[in-house]
């Protein structure tokens, strides 16, 4: 637990550093002076979780994992995406741009071989191979193939994590507090899968991880003190993916304990398109602003729900095959949907 230990009191040391220089810089989030809808908090607070994030994860894996092309690729796009984070904690940024900006950071860890290579069967024993079709070519005189299929479904797994999980941000303590605890059950899947493409050992990364985001909680959580922003929000994404992919495509797994946010994001995209309105803007219709707005439920009690459903889940998908966990997912996903139907009929 040495790498969960250093991650976390890096980012619980770092964090009131980059409070202070929030402050200091005046880069702060104020909902009296910004009054979107989908705001909780009442006093400007800064955003600058994804620096805390970042510089936990990196300085951690500096000093403990050996670094080889998989891991320098995946800090390229990490500092990709902590870099338009903290542009977007002082200027707000359009979410096309933080699109395609996540879309090249997954580009960047695909492009090293990161990909999933193949996904559990589940409807039967043995796995569904994606190494096919293939594009065959030399470059500097060296031969390389695309595996297009594997490609493309790592691009958008990687993508898909990094928007859902993002939106998932909305409570003091809610982001930080699921994420740290999906992170510590890939660790432990990870020391199932003995084929690690990588010189580091990925369930050390997956520790560093679930560190810095429990370290960046203890500031996070009611009251918080910094929120994570969209840096700390991609970041969650980005790294829990890539950490599912590279523990030998835990697809499946990683779906289930996300189960809760996952839903709720798949929900949100339908609503927003059935009303006719972009997907990638923001509103009050979010899981955790129900439990809020319609239920009385206060930002402890909901961060505290996400993280205990996370880990519930989580413990679930140690025992379950590949068929029970989509069963399970179908299931949350099908709860969670009637809720927010529920409370969308409730409240008209």
């Amino acid at each position: 637990m040495w790498s969960f230990l250093l991650s976390f009191l890096i980012a619980l040391i770092v964090t009131p550093l980059i409070i202070y220089f929030y402050r200091k810089n005046q880069w702060l989030d104020d909902p009296k002076k910004d009054k979107h809808v989908k705001k909780t908090h009442s006093q400007a607070v800064p955003r600058g979780g994804g620096a805390v994030i970042f510089l936990a994860t990196f300085l951690s894996s500096a000093i403990i994992l050996s670094f080889d092309k998989y891991l320098f690729a995946i800090f390229l796009g990490a500092t990709l995406l902590t870099i338009v984070g903290i542009i977007d904690d002082i200027l707000d940024i359009s979410p096309y741009v933080r699109l395609i900006t996540g879309l090249v950071a997954s580009l960047i860890v695909v492009g090293a071989g990161i990909g999933i290579a193949y996904v559990s069967n589940p409807f039967g024993v043995g796995v569904i191979h994606l190494n096919q079709p293939q594009i065959h070519f030399n470059f500097l005189g060296q031969g390389h193939s695309i595996w297009i299929l594997s490609s493309l479904f790592a691009i958008f797994f990687i993508l898909w994590n990094m928007n859902i999980i993002n939106w998932a941000k909305g409570i003091d303590g809610q982001l930080p507090g699921f994420v740290s605890v999906s992170c510590l059950f890939i660790a432990i899947l990870s020391n199932k899968f003995a084929d690690n493409p990588t010189q580091f050992n990925v369930a050390n990364l997956a520790l560093i991880v679930s560190g810095a985001f429990a370290g960046f909680l203890a500031w996070n959580f009611y009251p918080q003190k910094i929120m994570p922003g969209y840096g700390a929000g991609s970041l969650a994404g980005y790294f829990l993916s890539i950490l599912a992919i590279l523990s030998g495509a835990k697809v499946a797994t990683t779906l289930m304990v996300l189960a809760i946010p996952t839903a709720d994001g798949i929900f949100t995209i339908a609503r927003r398109i059935i009303a006719g309105k972009s997907p990638f803007w923001g509103d009050r219709g979010h899981l955790h602003h129900k439990l809020m707005d319609n239920y009385g439920w206060g930002k402890r009690r909901i961060a505290i729900f996400y993280i205990l459903s996370s880990a519930a889940l989580g413990l679930l998908s140690l025992y379950l095959s590949t068929t029970g966990k989509i069963a399970t997912i179908l299931t949350t996903t099908l709860i969670v949907f009637s809720f927010l139907i529920y409370s969308k009929l409730k409240q008209k």
